[in-house]
């Protein structure tokens, strides 16, 4: 026989071995399935390393949409970086919205449920990742980050990291999942006088509370994720040079503090879950979701992202620098696990934890959500909403 024919030959006999092979591993297959075991491909897509998602059967039906703020540096050139790394993990090419001067965020990340994104992923700075995560808000899709603001607040809190994009990708696209809690801060009096460019609540997503004696309009609701603020925080934030945070990150509201240093105190009238009122004079009253400021500053000790509690700071000073000082040093013990119980302190942080809280104040205050002012105020109320927006982060899945 030619060599032609003997080569033949093995061709026909190793095309009859292969199709055995084939044939026998349907049939285990289908015997598997025929005894309830259930079998998934294995993929890298979102929320696994390896494995598919409980909804998905394969990594090329994923969708993941991205929105971005364009007018950030270097978010122009991220989207081809984007791309590239949902290929590389064979994921279909992602949707891409950019936000608008009318619409920040949250109409681009619920178009984008609608259009079947299983991970919506936040480009921004705090901003934007507030508006996308009212957009995603009792929706069950998760929100990532690529942070590329100043404070990047959140960010920061969940360990994100802040300048290495590649490893923000990875994250967004491969990370674990896990449950939050997010805060609402209404304004209830002075209402005419706020206008949060970031994001406000749909009125027909929230549903307000009574319209109070003397105000101009319903109360609405401003999502925070971080820490909402009144008083001298909000007034630091308010005047800080966008030129110098530019330069110099956020350092620039170390600046702008010098400037509020000898501004007055705040007359308060506070009420914590419903208890009775009382009387207060204070520089800020903060109202957290977790505690971590950039530089090491953690305000909230006991803060955590995810236990239903909304953690409040009554920051007080007198005395002039020499009250401010004391501050800083009972701020800075504090990261420590270091608090100190001294008697007639002139620069103080007292803490509370509560579910919702009640503020008025006699004159009106400055506001601020997550590093955004929204204006001055009267009266507001904030509350918390427990595992009500689901993150991204790096680690194994949360157990079912």
């Amino acid at each position: 026989m030619t060599s032609a024919g003997w080569l033949g030959i093995a061709v026909t006999v190793v095309a009859l071995v292969a199709l055995s092979a084939l044939w026998i591993a349907l049939q285990n297959r289908r015997a598997l399935v025929g005894h309830g075991v259930e079998v998934k491909p294995s993929i890298a897509g979102p929320g696994r390393s390896g494995t598919a998602s409980s909804e998905d059967t394969d990594a090329a039906h994923t969708l993941v949409a991205f929105v971005a703020n364009p007018t950030k540096p270097g978010v122009p050139e991220l989207r081809d970086q984007a791309v590239r790394a949902c290929a590389a993990r064979y994921l279909p090419e992602p949707l891409w919205f950019d936000t608008t001067e009318e619409d920040p965020g949250i109409g681009q990340a619920r178009e984008a449920v609608e259009k079947g994104a299983k991970v919506v992923i936040a480009v921004g700075g705090d901003g934007t990742v507030r508006a996308v995560a009212e957009g995603l808000v009792g929706t069950g899709r998760a929100m990532a980050i690529v942070p590329q603001g100043t404070g990047n607040l959140l960010a920061r809190n969940l360990e994100l990291p802040i300048d290495d994009v590649e490893a923000q990708l990875r994250i967004a696209l491969t990370g674990a999942d896990r449950t939050i809690d997010v805060g609402w801060l209404t304004v209830v009096r002075d209402e005419s006088r706020v206008s949060d460019d970031i994001a406000e609540a749909d009125p027909e997503a929230v549903a307000p509370e009574e319209k109070p004696p003397g105000a101009t309009a319903l109360p609405r609701d401003h999502i925070f994720l971080v820490i909402a603020g009144l008083g001298f925080d909000a007034a630091i934030v308010g005047d800080a040079d966008e030129d110098l945070k530019a330069r110099v990150g956020w350092m620039a509201y170390f600046f702008s503090a010098f400037k509020h240093l000898r501004g007055g105190r705040m007359r308060l009238d506070i009420s914590y879950d419903d208890q009775p009122w009382h009387r207060a004079r204070l520089r800020s009253l903060l109202f957290g979701n977790v505690g971590k400021l950039p530089g090491g500053i953690t305000l909230l000790p006991d803060a955590e992202i995810d236990d239903g509690w909304m953690d409040i700071g009554a920051i007080d000073t007198r005395g002039g620098l020499a009250g401010w000082t004391q501050l800083l040093g009972e701020v800075a013990m504090q990261r420590y696990g270091v608090k100190t119980d001294l008697p007639n302190k002139i620069g103080k942080i007292e803490h509370h934890r509560v579910r919702r809280a009640r503020v008025r104040a006699r004159e009106p205050q400055p506001v601020q959500v997550d590093g955004d002012t929204i204006g001055t105020v009267l009266e507001v109320s904030a509350r918390i909403d427990k595992h009500a927006l689901v993150v991204r982060v790096d680690g194994t899945p949360e157990p079912a």
